[in-house]
């Protein structure tokens, strides 16, 4: 940096004197008189600088043909994003007419060199990989699979990062270090897998990494050309249990009582932890989606 501090500059050459090349701002010229010392006039000309809007927004949805996923590609192109999706499937076989609007890659999280280049030029990523079964899949697709998305995403530069998790594996601002569900032997690689990728969420990403905990997402679910409204029996659900919140302190049984949730605010609260700046990281709690969806950002 020399003695001035614009070692950065670039000048721009004019008729009487030498302007900085600002970065970021365009520079418009005008004319206008101005009064020597000896009192006679000349024309110089004055830089007047523009804003220059910040680059476009590129967001990653990882399972973006699946229930959630789908539903936060959309939201997502309709708000002006440039969209990409990465699944084993490939293209959705969804469709209407955003679908277009997104850029559909074939690949799996759990083979290294399939997919990485569908993070070029990303700025933020939104995971909704995860799955029931065995525990050894358990753990690999809810773990290992977005462990590995993670990893990719930080040496590529990614600014922020989501994971959509489950409501009984968070707690509060932190993570469950045991699963405390009434049914966590039986499902003991879903939550260790979802432990382990949120350990590593909140490592790699301290200041974008956050993570969703939502219960049962309820929305029209399509299984081939069929549509299911599961809203027929979420909403009411959802009704009666938003009731019964104390409810969900109790021990083993207390996740039971958590609320159904349209997946709209799922997506919506998603979109708004992976674009905004100012979304605190960490975990998210049902009432704080609900609350984060309805907020205009």
């Amino acid at each position: 940096m020399s003695e001035a501090g614009f070692e950065d500059f670039r000048p721009i050459r004019t008729g009487f004197r030498e302007m900085p090349n600002l970065d970021g701002c365009q520079i418009h010229r005008r004319r206008s008189m101005a009064a020597s010392n000896s009192d006679k006039h000349f024309e110089v000309e004055e830089a007047e600088t523009v804003n220059v809007p910040p680059p476009a927004e590129k967001l990653l949805v990882l399972g973006g043909n699946g229930f959630i996923g789908s539903h936060i590609c959309k939201e997502a192109v309709d708000r002006g994003l440039s969209v990409a999706s990465v699944s084993r499937s490939g293209r959705s076989s969804i469709k209407d007419s955003w679908a277009s609007n997104v850029t559909w890659h074939q690949g799996d999280l759990l083979s290294p060199g399939s997919w990485e280049d569908a993070l070029n030029g990303v700025t933020s990523v939104i995971s909704c990989v995860g799955g029931l079964g065995p525990n050894s899949h358990m753990y690999e697709i809810n773990g290992t699979a977005n462990i590995n998305a993670i990893r990719a995403a930080s040496e590529k530069g990614v600014k922020r990062f989501v994971y959509i998790s489950s409501a009984s594996a968070i707690k509060e601002k932190g993570i469950k270090k045991k699963g405390t569900h009434l049914f966590s032997p039986l499902f003991r690689g879903y939550y260790e897998g979802k432990r382990a990728t949120q350990v590593e969420l909140l490592t790699k990403f301290p200041h974008g990494g956050v993570i969703l905990g939502p219960g049962f997402v309820y929305g029209t679910r399509r299984i081939g050309s069929i549509k299911l409204p599961l809203g027929v029996i979420g909403y009411p659900v959802e009704t009666v249990l938003q009731c019964a919140k104390p409810l969900r302190k109790l021990p083993l049984v207390g996740p039971l009582f958590n609320p159904p949730i349209n997946v709209t605010f799922v997506a919506k609260a998603a979109l708004r932890a992976a674009t905004d700046p100012a979304f605190p990281p960490g975990a998210v709690d049902l009432d704080e989606i609900q609350r984060y969806s309805k907020e205009k950002f």
